[in-house]
Parts: structure tokens; sequence; C-alpha cells
């Protein structure tokens, strides 16, 4: 991509160039914001490092790219953590910066940053970058600030200090110095008082003098003077006011690969510098216009959506689906369309709206499709509708039309509160998959955190890595262990379960390395956590694998975690305390037998959570069977063809199950959050039989036992697939459940 490189001066503005020519990048101009004032170093802004700004001009000439410049004019007005657009704020100062960027550089679509830590600068970035359609790159996001520092020095970034404001910096001893005569120092500090050793909280700010990108000249500072503007006695602040400089011109000249000599840039421009003028503008208001604007849903599609809900007042899974699209649909679109605007007339019902949404399954037909789903996602859920976060999303290829569903499917988990955390970051980076759009890395609820399904991309190229399905579920398990630190946890500590997505482009050959690698890669994990010594407590997850057409990116596997991050993690989990089996109610016949425990994998939290992975072969169909007949007929029927009367006695095995484990492990199905039913499409049976089914089991569990509230709509969602099992080799089970229930 060719790039417009936002620059300070700083040390990381710099670095981050280098990273961007390294990932294959192109820098073709710099942008930069400095004060009103001339006479002004050091602004009282959040998002703006401006002293040394009057050197910055040399950069144009020492690089060879042409530099634009803003005065800033706004002040930090909207200061909550994600921005909105806010007229009079100093971002938007960098909107008409970087708007005239691209209306002079039509070809730029990505923005460079410094950005390593501070979450209130990246966001910004990002929201500009968004409203002009380009893409941030932050290479140096979430990295070790320690290796950052010595990459930087190795990579020949000559910078000084500029500011000083910590513990242990002196103006008169520390100003003027290089990072590289520093660094010792800083780590010293950074023993002694926990500073950021690239001064990511403020305790110092450089100006770079000369780098690997400096291909013409280097900066010479002649002279400067100390301004101390506090002389507090424990932590003085202080900045160098540069006084005089001069250009030393390099011996020869050096072409730097990604740095832009000519191209669309006419050899008058190179190194010129343009002020940037104007007042605040508001072009980007078509933009968010088209994003408002829902095409309504044909009230023929909006007829055939079906629904089903869980009955948990204040966390609760909704579930939409089309019946017989295939024969009346136009496409993924109109499918989509309906659904979407049903779910957002059905959560207006409620009170509610898309910023109480926290997850979405996406389950589209056809993954040829995706940029259409896509694009039609987004014109539904923007960031304006979700202004605490926009939901966590995993997006899934399914057989809907072999088994007479439309073309799209969704699953959304609701709350009726607004007290979610969501992790939603955009820039492409080295830490994780970036998420370009309105859906996000996590979404932490009520000590809950629900992770986005993650591919095995590489993060600075958002490539799938190449070496097979282990290598892509590697890198997918890394991409979610890095978003796992980011809420302070480990997926191989605190995972509850893990949805494991394979496809079919997966020889069935090749599918046991699957499991081999995760469980290697997550015991390995779990043994480096547990010798830091920060972990009290380690929970056992479970897993299901879903073998399905395809996945995002022609993607070979997508794994989703589901992880519990108690508030305070130094407090003992408690352990499951089950009732005994002899107290248990017995419904239809069904007597508990200990061969029941291997249909089962559960994860409980004692008075927290229960998850249930509940898997039913053809082995066990043939034992369900013979129990309910008590063994007196021909079990042959059972091995040869699954007919309704035999799924009728698995559908309530099934819900005697589970309603079994919820009086042991002291849960209601009103706890319940989510309860998915995984059918294969070989199955044989119309989806309208399998539903009617589970449907009478409830609703006679309901009469039995009294301890399920029923409504007009199922508490389950049917999901069609090529094969489920709690085995990466043997994804053949008949019915497969996975339960999802939390306490309030």
């Amino acid at each position: 991509m060719k790039v417009v490189a936002l620059v300070s001066g700083g040390k990381d503005s710099c670095y981050a160039m280098i990273k961007c020519i390294q990932y294959g990048h192109q820098v073709v101009a710099l942008a930069n914001l400095m004060p009103a004032d001339d006479s002004v170093d050091d602004l009282d802004s959040y998002m703006y490092q401006t002293v040394g700004h009057q050197i910055i001009v040399s950069y144009a000439e020492c690089m060879g790219l042409p530099l634009f410049r803003r005065r800033i004019k706004g002040s930090s007005r909207h200061q909550k953590l994600s921005y909105r657009m806010t007229a009079g704020d100093e971002v938007e100062d960098m909107f008409i910066l970087l708007n005239e960027v691209k209306r002079q550089i039509p070809s730029v679509t990505a923005v460079s940053s410094g950005a390593i830590a501070s979450d209130y600068q990246r966001l910004r970035v990002e929201s500009v970058c968004s409203r002009l359609g380009l893409v941030s790159l932050a290479y140096l996001w979430k990295q070790d600030q320690s290796l950052l520092l010595q990459e930087m020095i190795t990579n020949g970034i000559l910078a000084i200090t500029v500011k000083v404001a910590a513990l242990g910096l002196d103006p008169t001893k520390h100003l003027g110095k290089d990072i590289g005569f520093l660094k010792s120092y800083l780590h010293k500090l950074k023993e002694m008082y926990g500073i950021n050793v690239c001064g990511e909280g403020g305790e110092y700010e450089t100006l770079t003098l000369d780098c690997s990108l400096f291909v013409n000249a280097r900066i010479v500072l002649d002279e400067f003077k100390v301004v101390l503007h506090s002389s507090d006695a424990i932590a003085p602040v202080g900045i160098l006011h540069p006084l005089a400089f001069h250009l030393e011109k390099k011996a020869e000249h050096l072409s730097l690969s990604g740095i832009d000599e000519a191209s669309e840039i006419s050899k008058e421009k190179e190194g010129f510098v343009f002020e940037v003028q104007g007042d605040c503008i508001q072009s980007c208001e078509a933009t968010f216009k088209a994003a408002a604007e829902v095409v309504e849903a044909d009230e023929v599609a909006e007829n055939r959506v079906h629904i089903a809900r869980t009955k948990s007042d204040n966390t609760f899974s909704i579930c939409f689906w089309l019946q017989d699209s295939c024969r009346t649909s136009a496409g993924l679109q109109e499918d989509l369309e309906a659904v979407l605007r049903k779910i957002e007339l059905e959560l207006l019902g409620y009170g509610l709206g898309w910023e109480n949404v926290l997850y979405i399954h996406l389950y589209i037909a056809d993954m040829n499709n995706f940029s259409i789903a896509n694009e039609t996602y987004v014109r539904y859920i923007t960031q304006e509708k979700c202004p605490f976060g926009v939901p966590s999303r995993s997006t899934i290829e399914l057989p809907l039309l072999q088994v007479g569903l439309g073309s799209a499917y969704i699953e959304v988990l609701v709350a009726n509160d607004q007290s979610k955390r969501v992790l939603h970051v955009q820039s492409i980076s080295c830490w994780a998959p970036s998420c370009i759009g309105p859906y996000s890395q996590a979404t932490l609820h009520k000590e809950i955190l629900y992770m986005a399904g993650q591919l095995g991309l590489d993060p600075p190229n958002m490539n799938l890595c190449k070496g097979g399905a282990t290598a892509e579920l590697e890198q997918a398990l890394e991409n979610s262990e890095a978003i796992a630190k980011s809420f302070n946890c480990s997926i191989s500590t605190s995972s509850v379960l893990f949805v494991v997505y394979c496809s079919t482009y997966v020889p069935s050959s090749e599918r046991h390395k699957i499991q081999d690698k995760q469980d290697s890669y997550l015991k390995q994990m779990r043994l480096l956590q547990l010798d830091k010594g920060s972990v009290i407590q380690v929970l056992d997850p479970i897993f299901l694998y879903v073998l399905v057409p395809d996945l995002p990116k022609r993607a070979l596997v997508e794994v989703k975690p589901l992880l519990y991050v108690p508030k305070d993690m130094n407090v003992t989990i408690g352990t499951e305390q089950e009732h005994s089996c002899s107290r248990m109610p017995s419904y239809w016949g069904i007597q508990h037998a200990h061969w029941h425990d291997s249909c089962i994998q559960k994860c409980v939290v004692q008075g927290k959570i229960c998850a249930v992975v509940l898997c039913i072969t053809s082995e066990l169909l043939v034992k369900i069977c013979s129990e309910s007949l008590g063994g007196d007929q021909d079990n042959g029927d059972c091995q040869n063809s699954l007919r309704e009367a035999q799924m009728e006695r698995v559908s309530r095995f099934c819900i005697y199950l589970l309603d079994k484990l919820y009086m042991q492990n002291n849960f209601s199905w009103e706890d319940t959050k989510n309860l998915r039913f995984y059918f294969p499409t070989s199955l044989g049976l119309p989806l309208e039989a399998l539903s009617l089914m589970f449907t009478n089991a409830i609703n006679e569990l309901a009469k039995l036992g009294q301890r399920i509230i029923i409504g007009e709509e199922p508490i389950f969602n049917l999901i069609p697939v090529l094969g489920a099992g709690r085995s990466a080799t043997s994804m053949d089970d008949i019915i497969t459940c996975e339960l999802f229930a939390r306490k309030s």
C-alpha cells in the first residue's frame, strides 16, 4: 500500500515508517500537526507531540518526500475513550490534514502512526482513517517496549530527548541526550519506579535527527536552550527549545526501498512543504448518511423469518433464519437484509438496539459472497449505532440451502445493560489481526470474554500463514493469546470452551494433526503461565470440532475461544460440586447409567458458569434406542436408517441429560445463554421435523418437572453442518449439543 506517515518528529513515528517499509509498503508523503503559534513549544494536547516542531520542516528535504502540515486549531473537546466526530476537536484537524493528502495523492490508501500503548490516540487515528476510507498501520502497537527501544537503536535511529517529565529524569542532565546513551538508565528507572522505557506514559519525548529514512541529509542541532516548565522537586518538567540547526548532506544519495522517489508525485513536489488551511469540513457526512440509510426489508421476506430465543432476562441469544428462501429469494443480500431488519425490530421491541449486542454469529450459504455479506452488514451495524463498542463476530459458511434455509442465518447475543468492555483494534499491527470494520476482536461482559473467530492470519500482512492446517491453527491460537493478554488472562488457563471450525479443504487424513497441535500448544502455554506463578487455578476447557464447507479467506481452520475472566483474578475458582445421581428425577423411562457420562464434556465454575458439549454418536444411538425400548425389540433399525421415532428418543435423551446436569450443578434453564444443536445434512431429516422433536421434548419436560419456562419461540438453535464431534478425527456425531449457562 502507499502510505502517508503521521510524523511528530519522535522516534516512534520514524520507526513505524521503517516497519511499514519492512512489510512491503511504500511511504509517499509525510503529515504533521503543529501549534498555531510558532513560539509555542508544547501544547496541552491529548493527541499530538509538538516539542521540536520547528525542525520538522526539514524532514521533507531529509527524506525527499512532500510534507503536509496543519496548524492545530481545535482542542480536546471529546475526551471519552471512543471518539465521535466533534466540531472544534483537535482530531478534526487531523481529518482535514489527511483529507488534503488524499486529495493531492489519490493513490494513498494507508496511514502510519507510532502508537504503542495509547488506546486514546489509536482509536482517534482509526476513526479518521475509517471516515476517509484509509487503512491504519500501527506496527508498534502492543509491542514490548524494551525490545522496541533496542530495535530502534539497532536500526540506527538517532533521537534525542526534547522533553522529560518523570521521576529520575532531570531536565538539566537528560535533555538533548540520545536514546542509545540513555537506554541503560531508562531500564534502571523502569526497575526502580516502573516507568515506560519508550516514554509511553509521557515520561519523555524525543526528536529524530537521523535514521535510515533520511536519504538526503541528517539534522544537526547547533544550539538550544532548556526551558523549565515545572520545578517540581520529585519530577521536574523541562523541554528543549531549538535555537539553531542545519542540514548536513549525506555523501551519497541513498535509495531506500519503500520511499517514493517519483511515482505519482512530480519532481517539483519532492521535499516540498504544503501547509493545509481551512476549517473543519464535513465531507464525511455523506458516508454517515449512507451508513444510516438502511433499505427496508421486503415484507414477504420478513414473513419468512423464523426466531429462536433463550429465556434469560438480562443476557440472552436470539436466532434468526429464513425458511424455504431458496424458492423465492434473490440471493444473499436480500436474505441478509431481511434478517438484519428483523433483528433491529426485535431488539427495538425489547427497548434495545445494536449497542446491546455482545456477539454475532453470521452464517452464510456461500463464502464466495463474503464481500456482499460484509457490505450489507456494515450498513446496519455501525460504530455510530454502537457507542460502547461494536459486537465481536464469527463468520462461517454452512450448508443452509441443502436443508431448505435461506442464504443468511444470524445468531445474536444480547445484554440489557451497557457494562460490556470491547476491544476493537482496526489498525494493522504486529499484535493480532485487525478488525477493519464494525466488528471487534473480543467483548468482555460480566466476567465472560467472547472472542471473535480467529483465523491463522499473520498480523502484519493479514495473509494466511503458509504450512497447512496445523500452521494456521498455531497462528490462530497465538492471535487468540494476544487478545486474551489484553484482558490480563490466557487462553491456556482461562478458557471454558474452544469451538474449532474445520474446512472440508483439510484432508481427512490430516485432521488428527489439528487436534494434536491444539493439545500441545495449550499444554506448552499452560506450563509457561504456571512458571510465571501468576495463575492460581487453571480451568479444564472442553472442545467442539465442527466440519463446515468453507471459511473466510479460504482458511482451513477457525478458532473461537470462550473465556472466564473473574474480576478478582486472585480469588480461587470454586470447583464443581454435583448432587448425587440417585436423587435425580427420571423422565421418559430413562434411568441413570454410567455410560451417560461418556456423552458429556463439561466445564463448571461453581455458582458462575456451566459449559457443556454433548455428543451423540451412532454407537450411543444404539444404546439410547435399546434403553428406551427396554431391550425387548430388535435394534437393527437403529444401526441402519435414522427414523423419526429414533430421533425423538435422541431429542428426549439430550434434554434429559442437560436437565440432569443443570440440577446436579445448581443451575436452571433460565440461566441458559445459548443452546445449539448441530446436525449433519447427511441425517436426512427436515429441519422442521428436528425442531419439532426438540420443542416437544422441552415442552414435555416443562409439564413433567416444571423446571423450564416455555414460550412461543424455541429456546434452542438448530445448526446444519457437515459434521461435528469432540474430536477432529471423528466429526460424525448424529447430534452435537453446545450449551452455555451463566448465573445472573
